[in-house]
């Protein structure tokens, strides 16, 4: 009697566990982090009053790529995000290795940096007796841990700590409302006796200056396409997450906006190590703890911006994996906790030597700047997959005229900080850019190296 001859298992998959609600808490807890409460003295120095200007416009060119993501979400709930379709519409793998390997380089010093801050705050409150770069390697550890343990875990984590974050946020508008009305919302330092230009007031060249600066805050929203393989009907829940997330950040930072400036002049606010916590205690005196509240406020702060890049960069490793650009060991799924548990060690060994090695700020603002060029790539494919036939349409579609002006934006941005960099007498503000320039170089070498004599495997909508 024959054998009834059995197909293998399936290999694991990801989980689909995560809302449409879960994925905006995602993105918002992406873009809140702790940079407002330093960023919103630094816009002051360049727009006095009308610094809510910059976050406006700011947004408004953040919009058109995030609308953008949205709709490719829609369209490739794919772990690999924007490396899998820029390999989809170019169809040149090492333009999809370079873009996979700057994403998680930047999410690699987001969590390096996120962890030593942490570090250095707890030491601060609480003198430790472990040196401060292995305090942040242990807290690496257990954000691995927590990220391995699986995706419903870590939703809620980002849940309680974005929800601190906003309340931190809201605390500084509500006390300071009763101080709104009190100042001209237009006033700039070139309207004063002695600025650069007496008069000259409010211009669109000068609300440009302040929206290149503020366009930083809104980055994050972008970490919501390497998650959308496990949305339940992303084809939905990633545009009205994405979206959302980035209209209620919008509606907080101009409303914090609003609120720092009236309660304090922009003066002081520009010469502020600590702006918001000034704003908080110069508007609520009676509430003698809130040194403490703010200091708890920056540990969850900086914790879930390091545990949500830690979510996208194993998730964009896995999916790169998938994708073939990256050995198929890192693309195992753990088969009960159903996370990429190969690529969370990966990248937790890359964090603790970012940590060891000390020097991660150059390395960060260089990411950013890769951010930027990987923007410019996707908005770039999405307009030649909207134009390609026989392409899978979107739940979420927008005329092409919106990623081709998100992709203007994002290349103007890229080359008004170039430029800066090279035109400043600071040689410091040169070295980011070199090291982005040395990022892309070392990954394409890095992509010859390990991919000569694979071919050029076309991606396919099979699950990666």
């Amino acid at each position: 009697m024959p054998v009834p001859v059995s197909n293998p298992p399936e290999p694991p998959q990801l989980a689909q566990k995560i809302t449409g609600w879960q994925v905006l808490l995602y993105g918002l807890g992406s873009m809140l982090g702790a940079g407002i409460y330093g960023l919103i003295g630094r816009a002051a120095e360049h727009l006095g009053n009308a610094v809510w200007a910059a976050f406006l416009l700011a947004m408004l060119a953040a919009l058109l790529t995030g609308l953008s993501y949205a709709s490719v979400g829609s369209r490739f709930p794919k772990a690999g995000g924007a490396a899998y379709v820029s390999h989809r519409a170019f169809g040149w793998p090492l333009l999809s290795y370079v873009v996979g390997l700057s994403i998680t380089m930047s999410g690699l010093t987001s969590m390096a940096t996120g962890a030593q801050l942490i570090a250095e705050t707890l030491d601060k409150a609480i003198p430790a007796a472990l040196p401060i770069k292995f305090v942040a390697i242990g807290l690496v550890a257990l954000l691995g841990l927590l990220v391995f343990w699986g995706i419903e875990e870590s939703m809620r984590a980002n849940l309680l700590c974005t929800l601190v974050e906003v309340g931190g946020l809201l605390f500084i508008i509500f006390v300071g409302l009763r101080f709104w009305g009190g100042v001209n919302y237009l006033e700039t330092a070139h309207d004063l006796p002695g600025g650069h230009h007496p008069g000259s007031g409010l211009s669109l060249g000068l609300i440009l200056q302040g929206a290149v600066l503020t366009f930083f805050s809104f980055i994050g929203f972008e970490d919501i396409l390497n998650v959308s393989e496990e949305v339940k009907n992303p084809r939905r829940a990633i545009p009205f997450g994405l979206i959302g997330a980035m209209l209620v950040a919008t509606a907080v930072y101009l409303a914090v906006a609003i609120t720092a400036v009236s309660v304090i002049p922009w003066q002081e606010l520009a010469a502020s190590k600590t702006p918001l916590m000034d704003v908080a205690k110069r508007a609520a005196p009676w509430f003698k703890g809130i040194d403490g509240v703010y200091l708890a406020i920056t540990i969850f702060a900086v914790g879930n911006t390091a545990l949500l890049n830690y979510i996208m960069g194993s998730r964009l490793l896995y999916g790169m994996s998938r994708q073939s650009l990256l050995p198929a060991i890192i693309g195992r799924v753990h088969p009960v906790r159903r996370t990429p548990h190969i690529a969370i060690l990966v990248l937790c060994g890359i964090v603790t030597l970012l940590i060891l090695s000390g020097s991660v700020k150059q390395l960060a603002e260089a990411t950013v700047m890769l951010l930027l060029t990987v923007f410019v790539v996707v908005n770039t494919a999405l307009v030649i997959l909207q134009r390609r036939p026989n392409e899978p349409p979107g739940g979420f579609e927008i005329p092409p005229a919106i990623p081709i002006a998100g992709a203007l934006v994002c290349l103007l941005l890229l080359l008004t900080r170039i430029q800066g960099g090279f035109a400043s007498e600071n040689t410091e503000l040169r070295i980011a850019p070199l090291i982005a320039l040395g990022i892309i170089g070392g990954s394409a070498a890095l992509f010859f190296l390990t991919q000569r004599g694979k071919g050029n495997p076309p991606p396919t909508d099979a699950p990666m």
